[in-house]
């Protein structure tokens, strides 16, 4: 914990097994403020988050996904249409936005000593009717959270490996 921010990003990864050490609220509360503080476009905040802890809402999940991992807690990220188009043109920013909200999330829960996984394999209308989501709210993302078990380690070959950033990167 409370390392500097690149040592932070390079250390977290994908968790895939957790424990079950129960998430404290006041870590959940820092959690969910990391993703309130992020920026949207023109600060429209469309993101919508549903806290699933529930043995009833987890099950949903183990339904809607493969990639559940039984995580504790989910964190299902949604952005709402109704608040997430940009005045000056219209673009839905809405995804991109709650994408940078999951992204805060998932970085603090590492800084707090948590590990996340980021899922999107799930179909979006079948988790919308599975959780009765409002009209115009699309979920985006699966922040699956929980301690890691004590024998979690990253994805063999897929934490480490980058492309040299002469690939990534490009000077004009």
């Amino acid at each position: 914990m409370n390392k500097d921010f690149l040592e932070l990003a390079e250390a977290r990864y994908s968790v895939r097994k957790y424990s079950d050490k129960p998430v404290e609220q006041d870590r959940l509360d820092r959690i969910l403020r990391a993703g309130q503080v992020a920026p949207t476009a023109a600060n429209s905040q469309p993101q919508q988050v549903y806290v699933l802890r529930s043995a009833e809402a987890l099950a949903k999940v183990r339904g809607l996904t493969r990639f559940h991992f039984n995580a504790p807690m989910v964190l299902l990220v949604c952005s709402d249409g109704n608040r997430s188009h940009r005045i000056s043109d219209g673009h839905d920013c809405g995804p991109i936005d709650a994408a940078i909200v999951t992204c805060h999330m998932m970085l603090e829960a590492a800084d707090l000593g948590l590990g996340t996984c980021w899922v999107r394999g799930f179909n979006q209308f079948d988790v919308a009717e599975a959780f009765g989501l409002p009209e115009g709210v699309e979920p985006v993302a699966m922040l699956l959270l929980g301690y890691p078990a004590a024998d979690s380690h990253p994805w063999p070959g897929a934490h480490d490996k980058r492309l040299p950033i002469e690939e990534t990167v490009t000077y004009l």
